[in-house]
């Protein structure tokens, strides 16, 4: 079993690790530079002369691993760009990926290609952004830049939540095609990660996104920066409307809101906002011609389309784009159903992946969520997946370290204890962090955070400015749409 040695700050480990182990992972956040959260503007020739400085400090590991045969990951991460990144770059996917591509050069310089990527955030919008822009960026660098590719949503959570986050990352990017490793960074014990791996990887191949290319149409949305498909406002029923800048909405099923009624309050967070049934919904075979007459018609994909879900939805709006219509759109998490109930783990991976990857495309004003058999799970599931995906904040949201030998405390004990303190703060979004690596950094975009890592001087920057839960000034973190 090969191990691999994930070291942060100090490149002697890093060089005594590669004697030992097939593969060292260096951050190139923190390899050759200590995080000081400076605001400073650098010439060109200062920026130079630190890529030479960062040069000298990364070569001798490169050509040790040459020597020794073993293998690097340059993995970036989202919680951890240097100053230096960050004072030209801002904290973006273009900061993450050249971050990663200058010790990609440097490793190129010295004959190394034994190496691969990652870009990894708590944010699957920001995680799915950074690893198109990576590949994009290789392309353009040449067909001898096609390195392989780790990826991960860091600092998960736990739970559905966890799951939810890392199958929308991790699952959509599989789906085009992306990645070669993954893993699954979850704030529970170690071997939990590896089921639900293996059952994120079953999926794909029913998931996948591989006939989108012969239809050869320009795509709806910009795949290196999100921005939500304009749409108009249009009325549900009820006095519900969705679209434009509305909310996305939860659909139920006739069946399932027969179940759900009779339970649920009207002043309750999670409740139904529709019913299938009821709409005036346009149900479109996106892989045949089609007329819409009117831009407030609510359309979705017809159900048993022989195209995966991913693919028939982006060819509706792509579809709809050519013919000049922005008509709102109803996702599914299916369009076909099995013979068999799924399990629910499974339905939870294959509504997160479908679902989430359109929302992180932009594509989608309400969702209809079948997959899962029961009617609450179903509910609970649609509402939890807008919550991944930053479209909308129902609850508490947490990010969450995973396990591993860098925490200082058990993680596990104190999220359980934070949660149960502060699951009625509807909006706001909360850190829990285990060391020094991340936890400054994904603090610095919380309200609130826990961590055994204080970085010693504050974590306020042009790009990041975090609050406080106890300052009356502070106003709850709201999903929002901009990464």
């Amino acid at each position: 079993m090969p191990i691999v040695a994930d070291i942060h700050f100090k490149p002697e480990a890093a060089m005594e690790a590669a004697k030992w182990v097939e593969m060292v992972r260096i951050n190139p956040g923190n390899y050759a530079d200590s995080k000081k959260f400076a605001v400073k503007e650098y010439t060109d020739d200062q920026y130079t002369a630190e890529l030479a400085r960062i040069e000298a400090r990364f070569t001798p590991l490169v050509k040790l691993c040459q020597e020794l045969g073993r293998a690097l990951r340059i993995g970036t991460n989202h919680g951890s760009l240097s100053d230096r990144i960050m004072n030209r770059f801002g904290d973006t996917p273009l900061g993450m990926v050249e971050s990663a591509l200058e010790f990609a050069r440097i490793a190129r310089k010295n004959g190394f290609h034994n190496f691969k990527f990652s870009m990894k955030s708590s944010n699957p919008k920001v995680m799915i952004e950074c690893y198109r822009l990576l590949v994009a960026r290789l392309e353009q660098e040449g067909p001898d830049w096609n390195y392989p590719l780790h990826l991960g949503v860091t600092e998960a959570g736990e739970g559905e939540d966890g799951r939810i986050k890392s199958a929308i990352g991790i699952g959509s990017l599989l789906c085009d095609g992306l990645g070669d490793t993954i893993r699954v960074s979850l704030t529970e014990d170690s071997p939990r990660e590896i089921e639900v791996c293996r059952d994120l990887l079953a999926q794909i191949p029913t998931l996948a996104n591989f006939q989108a290319s012969s239809y050869k149409l320009q795509p709806s949305f910009d795949p290196f920066m999100f921005e939500r498909r304009l749409t108009p406002e249009i009325e549900l029923g009820d006095s519900m409307k969705c679209g434009a800048e509305q909310t996305v909405r939860v659909v139920v099923t006739r069946a399932a809101w027969d179940k759900l009624a009779p339970k649920i309050s009207t002043k309750a967070d999670v409740k139904p906002e529709a019913v299938y049934e009821d709409l005036n919904v346009a149900e479109i075979d996106p892989a045949q011609d089609f007329e819409v007459n009117c831009d407030t018609q609510l359309v979705t994909v017809k159900d048993g389309v022989s195209l995966p879900a991913i693919t028939a939805f982006r060819l509706l709006a792509a579809k709809l784009k050519r013919l000049g219509r922005n008509n709102p759109i109803l996702l599914k998490d299916c369009l076909d159903f099995e013979p068999v109930p799924l399990e629910p783990k499974i339905a939870l991976l294959r509504a997160s992946v479908v679902i989430g990857a359109l929302l992180a495309d932009g594509i989608g004003d309400a969702i209809l969520v079948r997959g899962e058999s029961g009617a609450g799970q179903s509910l609970r599931l649609a509402y939890n997946i807008l919550q991944a995906a930053g479209c909308r904040s129902f609850k508490t949201d947490y990010v969450a370290c995973p396990s591993c030998g860098r925490t200082l405390f058990n993680l596990q004990t104190v999220t359980a204890r934070i949660k149960t303190r502060t699951e009625h703060l509807k909006g706001v979004k909360i850190a829990i962090m285990g060391c020094i690596v991340n936890g400054p950094g994904e603090m610095a975009d919380a309200d609130s955070a826990t961590s055994a890592a204080r970085p010693t001087r504050s974590t306020s920057t042009s790009a990041r400015r975090p609050s406080s839960l106890t300052s009356p000034k502070a106003k709850p973190w709201i999903a929002s749409w901009t990464s």
